[in-house]
């Protein structure tokens, strides 16, 4: 019988046959072996230290390739290990420089995978769950080893391309779930809420604290910034912090202000401020001849926005009542609302979803800015606009391009592990495109990544002792995979003790 209308069918093949749908993945084994990540996992993870069966090495870099192959479950693990090609390469990879027997696996089961993130999960800390009360589970000794591997992961990028500056831009996403266990978030679907912490200049999570979705991303923004700081490696000089509205805490931009870093002293920062009462009348209070407009460089053409700007002499109470404390720049941008239609009967149902204000008959859509940079007021308001263009990129990347989105699990430990492992990928396709693949492929997301590189037909075969990924003949991605291989084996390795 036809399988189908066209004329083709498929078969199974009778045995294997060494081909391979992902003939481009194994250089992110190339790229993790000169990081040393088997290195970091076996330093800072020890879940399964003396233990027989799957190593940690073996489980996390397993994730992380299922992350890069596009899969979305642990189930997905099957189809990875159904790969023939791809399994002969990561046999050999695995032995190589070693004395002892193959497995007959190559990659862990999705019982076994379960049974791994298991040990990522602490009930005794979630039974201590208040109801109606933000609560973060405290990470396990297990789960804080992850923050260990991505600082490694921070100093390899840095030693390859040094800088002096880290601008940090702090940001919470929201992961829509099903799970029964999963708490409402503010918009009122049930989710987990991940803080996370983007080092601009490097293009990487820097940082992530998972968190239940009930959680709001302003809870304790100053302790998540203090561990992020712990992750930049040495060299760093200065530290520049870009958040929204949630990062608005006055212990945190006290902190920034007067230097209590240790480290690095006085950090500058720039984070949207609440439009309260006050602050609305203070904008309201601003003589017209004060506003300035924005302006937008797009291919070398500035070109107005329609968005004005101007400074605002603004006390907040919280702060008012030190003569002695710090002193901080407030800058207000307002555009003008277009006129409502209301319907007959629906005249009092309107509510705008944002802050306005009246000025002689005008309304206006108004944003807040504090700070205490003394940059240029339209450089300082473009430069924290830049916040909201590749940090929340990267949150769509976690959620859509990799599986951050589909979490396994209604524990909250087998989730924070799925997150940071669903990170690690991430970041090491970040250091791949800036390290191996060049400026063509640095703003290309993982469609074009896994059509380009990683999803390429090949045929594993042996000859002279050494293990060919051979493509079909001129194969345009061949002179690509060659040329990452050969700047990967010129990257510094970090000195690992």
């Amino acid at each position: 019988m036809a399988q189908g209308v066209l004329p083709f069918k498929y078969e199974t093949g009778k045995k294997a046959s060494g081909m391979t749908a992902l003939g481009g993945l194994p250089v992110y084994l190339d790229l993790a072996h000169k990081i040393g990540i088997s290195k970091s996992i076996h330093t800072h993870l020890k879940v399964r230290a003396g233990g027989q069966g799957w190593t940690d090495n073996q489980m996390v870099m397993a994730l992380v390739l299922l992350h890069l192959a596009g899969g979305d479950c642990v189930d997905d693990i099957k189809v990875l290990e159904a790969d023939d090609g791809f399994c002969e390469v990561l046999k050999k990879v695995e032995m190589h420089g070693l004395r002892r027997k193959e497995r007959t696996r190559t990659v862990p089961s999705p019982s076994s995978v379960f049974r791994y993130l298991a040990q990522f999960h602490d009930e005794k800390q979630v039974e201590e769950r208040q109801a109606g009360k933000a609560f973060i589970p405290e990470a396990n000794a297990h789960l804080r080893g992850f923050v260990g591997i991505n600082k490694d992961l921070a100093g390899f990028l840095h030693r390859q391309q040094a800088c002096a500056t880290a601008t940090l831009d702090m940001d919470a996403t929201l992961v829509a779930t099903h799970k029964a266990e999963a708490l409402f978030c503010y918009k009122g679907y049930k989710s987990y809420q991940p803080l996370n912490t983007w080092w601009a200049e490097k293009e990487m999570v820097l940082h992530t604290e998972f968190r239940d979705g009930n959680v709001p991303a302003g809870y304790e923004p100053l302790r998540v910034l203090k561990e992020a700081l712990a992750c930049l490696p040495e060299g760093i000089k200065k530290v520049r912090l870009r958040s929204d509205t949630a990062g608005y805490q006055h212990d945190l931009v006290r902190y920034c202000e007067t230097a209590a870093d240790s480290r690095f002293g006085k950090i500058e920062f720039a984070i949207g401020c609440d439009v309260t009462p006050p602050f609305r009348q203070a904008v309201a209070e601003v003589e017209a001849s004060e506003w300035k407009p924005l302006y937008k460089v797009v291919p070398g053409v500035k070109r107005a926005t329609g968005v004005e700007w101007a400074e605002v002499c603004f006390v907040p109470n919280a702060i008012g009542h030190s003569k002695s404390g710090p002193g901080y720049r407030y800058l207000a941008k307002r555009e003008v609302v277009a006129e409502q239609r209301s319907f007959p009967g629906m005249e009092q149902q309107l509510r705008l979803p944002f802050a306005t204000v009246e000025g002689k008959g005008i309304r206006y859509k108004v944003h807040g800015i504090v700070t205490h940079m003394d940059w240029n007021g339209e450089a300082l308001i473009d430069w924290h606009h830049q916040r909201c263009g590749k940090s929340e990129q990267a949150h769509a990347v976690m959620k859509e391009d990799l599986a951050g989105g589909t979490l396994p699990s209604g524990d909250f430990g087998v989730n924070a592990a799925w997150w940071w492992i669903m990170i690690l990928a991430l970041n090491l396709n970040a250091m791949m495109k800036q390290l191996a693949l060049g400026k063509r492929f640095q703003p290309r997301r993982m469609k074009a990544i896994r059509f380009f590189l990683i999803h390429l037909p090949g045929r594993v075969v042996y000859r002279s002792r050494c293990l060919i990924i051979r493509l079909t003949k001129n194969h345009p991605s061949l002179e690509l995979l060659v040329g990452a291989r050969r700047r990967i084996a010129m990257l510094q390795p970090l000195p690992y003790g």
